[in-house]
């Protein structure tokens, strides 16, 4: 091997460990925007209702989703999911999986500033459809506006009948936001960067085959906070 080829071979092995730490990093910077969100929204006078939070089986997190995101070509949003723990959903929080979201125009609700989206799956069925290899709103689980403030209601028909409930966040506005027609997925390289090894979203969240990172223990602690213990509908 000559002079040159030594020198390539060198520089590769330099910089690939440096780009793995660069997408990890990226991806734990996604986990600490989310806690960000959840931490303000939870906090908004007419935010998430709470006896909803605590209905919910799992949470799933897309901060700072911009319009451009959005154009032709199937861009996608990136965020995370967290179930509750257990079979029957009964258990604490777990550790995320990274999720991403793929979606059409939605009109005046993005603006030039970013938005962020928070949905509560509500029920088994949304979970595992969620767990799938992608899923569409509106096709594939049935999914609404989710109401806001303390004292919405929370028992109307278009909630109780709802897999999904999706809000959004855009200049300093919450409000809820069908997501009909996007879909969601598992983020499958974001979670190889996270979590060192190939994993789906289910194996994360659903089957506990791995801890929490340390970078997910703010948002964890935020969850466990607001919502420590799971509601039976």
């Amino acid at each position: 091997m000559n002079s040159k080829l030594w020198l390539v071979v060198l520089m590769l092995v330099s910089v690939l460990p440096a780009m793995g730490e660069d997408k990890e990093e990226k991806v734990e910077n996604r986990i600490h925007e989310s806690a960000n969100v959840m931490r303000e929204i939870l906090g908004m006078p007419d935010g998430i209702p709470k006896d909803l939070l605590n209905k919910a089986d799992c949470i799933i997190i897309y901060p700072s989703v911009k319009k451009a995101a959005f154009g032709v070509g199937g861009s996608y949003g990136r965020g995370l999911i967290t179930c509750r723990k257990g079979q029957d959903f009964s258990g604490s929080w777990s550790a995320p999986a990274m999720f991403a979201l793929e979606a059409g125009s939605f009109g005046f609700q993005i603006g030039a500033q970013a938005t962020d989206f928070v949905l509560l799956v509500m029920n088994e069925s949304g979970a595992r459809s969620v767990m799938s290899s992608k899923v569409k709103l509106g096709g594939d689980a049935a999914v609404a506006a989710g109401p806001v403030g303390r004292d919405a209601a929370a028992s109307t028909d278009i909630v109780l009948k709802a897999e999904i409930l999706s809000y959004s966040r855009s200049k300093g506005l919450f409000a809820g936001l069908s997501l009909e027609g996007s879909t969601l997925r598992s983020d499958d390289g974001a979670n190889k960067a996270l979590y060192g090894k190939e994993l789906s979203a289910k194996e994360i969240v659903r089957e506990g085959k791995v801890a929490a990172p340390a970078s997910a223990k703010p948002l964890l602690a935020i969850l466990r906070k607001a919502s420590p213990a799971h509601v039976n509908k």
